[in-house]
């Protein structure tokens, strides 16, 4: 089981036996090390968007992370990441297992990029359903266990950054139909189900963005601070999750991601 930390959300030491391993793939290097190790006793790989925080969201080369935790033979990606709540149900400190996302970035999303070294052909994945729901289903039973406050769908809208939303654009996304705000779900989601993985996402609000009056606009000093008091939710959903998903039967559910990912590539005509 792979897990990608998102800022304030990837600490090593909920892995035992841990190993570090520095690796290459077709698309250059991932964003961080690989961190090897066991979640009571079951294989996981962690792995970060940068530990030193010294990567903007765009920079992060999210088809090397992909490609890198699939080699290691991860089947699955739980991902947590730190978001901006745009309801006002959504509070900050609350959980939210996102099943949707709208897209405004401008990154490589396809694995299938025309490089010499990628695989071959264009790859039109769907993307009706891009998180794995049986996984999403682990993570809302498990947060609901723990008594974590967790709201069991949402759309995330992702945004290129490193800046934060204008109010403006704040209350669009309101309209369009969003309920929270990152800058890396997306291309994270689209090339892991390219890849056949189960990909789920534990999303952390940690400020109400601009949009809402009476309260203060989204900083980092706030953002860090939200986290650093609720870090430990996500990965208590986290210890628990692992355990559970790794006994459960996922054959069918590996066999229709590949097969979807298979059947979503035309190759060129000769």
């Amino acid at each position: 089981i792979g897990i990608i930390g998102g800022s304030g959300l990837d600490d090593p030491d909920i892995l035992e036996g841990r190993t570090e391993r520095y690796v290459d793939t077709p698309y250059g290097k991932p964003s961080d090390a690989l961190i090897l190790g066991k979640i009571k006793n079951v294989e996981c790989v962690l792995l970060a968007h940068g530990r030193q925080h010294t990567i903007m969201p765009s920079n992060v080369n999210y088809q090397a992370n992909i490609w890198a935790l699939k080699e290691e033979g991860c089947t699955h990606l739980l991902v947590t990441t730190a978001c901006g709540s745009l309801r006002e149900e959504i509070q900050p400190g609350d959980i939210v297992i996102i099943d949707q996302f709208i897209d405004t970035s401008k990154r490589a999303q396809t694995l299938y990029d025309g490089q010499a070294t990628s695989p071959t052909g264009v790859c039109h994945i769907p993307m009706a359903e891009p998180f794995c729901n049986r996984t999403r289903e682990v993570l809302v039973e498990v947060a609901r266990s723990l008594g974590v406050k967790c709201h069991v769908r949402g759309t995330m809208l992702s945004i290129e950054g490193p800046r934060f939303s204008s109010r403006a654009e704040s209350l669009m996304f309101r309209q369009w139909g969003a309920d929270v705000i990152n800058m890396t779900t997306v291309p994270e989601v689209v090339l892991a189900k390219e890849a056949g993985l189960c990909y789920a996402s534990i999303a952390m609000a940690t400020d109400y963005d601009c949009w809402k009056e009476h309260e203060e606009a989204v900083c980092v000093d706030n953002v860090l601070k939200t986290m650093k008091e609720n870090a430990n939710k996500a990965s208590s959903i986290l210890l628990t999750a692992i355990p559970q998903i790794s006994q459960m039967d996922w054959a069918q559910t590996m066999k229709t991601l590949k097969s979807m990912a298979q059947s979503s590539v035309m190759l060129p005509k000769h």
